[in-house]
């Protein structure tokens, strides 16, 4: 574990972090960072890309604004706060970068090794994976002791949970940093180990996947099964309506891994489950899944 300096970043408080990736995950967490008064700088690979995820936060303002749950001052500076660019260079001034990409570990390892190589080596380097190895990613970076997972939840402004995903190398210093960063973002961390899925994802996509079981099987129609689930467990939504949320093709994803590192058949994909993916039937973003939309 490398040492570390009083003048190097995990001896400063965070003051701009890069999030790499404008769409759903990126832009919310750069929401949330801009509106706690960070200095974001948000990347992704086309001029399109980020204006777009920029008007979407604009977008998700607005409606706040609307609610009366923040003022046109606090949205004005939000956005001000907020810097799109498509030049990994203009991430100089970070001390922190939040890999929020597309959930494929090739990219992601692409990503986390061209930050390694332009990055002072004092930046921590997080990743916003939901379900691969931290401890494995750690390993393809030179900063595997100021790499960590910093799992934020959909839709990020609203959602209060983040968790903080430490791999073997993780060092304390890091770990200590990013919680203050996440409690500083009105964010309340949990710490987990490193495994697949992590603690929530762990409990909440089988839960999904054995909803898709019981659909299958013809117990109860959707609407019933999400009924259920909603009164009977006390849930805000139903499984199966989350899932379209989710997206049908991100949830087999998920379970594949855990088929694939823990080799126990109670984590194999439902068929119903892959054969909506098959035919394209991804949820909301698609307009079908097991609902039309």
């Amino acid at each position: 574990m490398s040492s570390t300096s009083p003048n190097n970043s995990l001896g400063r408080e965070i003051q701009t972090v890069g999030v790499i990736g404008a769409g759903t995950m990126g832009n919310g967490i750069a929401q949330a960072c801009a509106v706690s008064g960070i200095q974001v700088v948000m990347i992704d690979i086309s001029e399109a890309a980020v204006q777009k995820g920029l008007a979407t936060i604009s977008g998700s303002l607005d409606r706040l604004l609307k609610k009366d749950k923040i003022s046109a001052e606090a949205k004005a500076s939000a956005l001000a706060h907020i810097r799109i660019s498509t030049d990994y260079a203009d991430l100089k001034e970070a001390q922190l970068v939040i890999e929020a990409a597309t959930e494929n570990e090739a990219l992601k390892v692409k990503i986390l090794q061209q930050l390694d190589a332009m990055l002072a080596p004092d930046v921590i380097v997080a990743t916003n994976t939901s379900s691969i190895s931290i401890t494995k990613l750690a390993a393809t970076t030179q900063r595997a002791d100021r790499f960590i997972g910093m799992h934020f939840f959909n839709p990020v402004p609203m959602m209060a949970l983040v968790e903080l995903i430490r791999g073997l190398q993780t060092s304390d210093a890091t770990h200590a940093k990013v919680k203050t960063l996440a409690e500083t973002l009105g964010k309340t961390p949990i710490t987990v180990k490193n495994a697949p899925g992590f603690v929530v994802n762990r409990i909440l996509i089988p839960m999904i996947n054995e909803a898709f079981f019981v659909l299958a099987e013809g117990l109860a129609t959707p609407e019933d099964i999400d009924a259920g689930m909603k009164l009977g467990c006390n849930q805000p939504i139903g499984p199966l309506a989350l899932a379209d949320m989710i997206g049908l093709d991100v949830c087999l994803a998920v379970m594949d891994v855990y088929m694939k590192e823990f080799n126990d058949s109670k984590y194999r994909p439902a068929p119903l489950l892959k054969e909506y993916v098959a035919a394209g039937w991804l949820g909301r973003k698609s307009g079908r899944g097991v609902y039309s939309y």
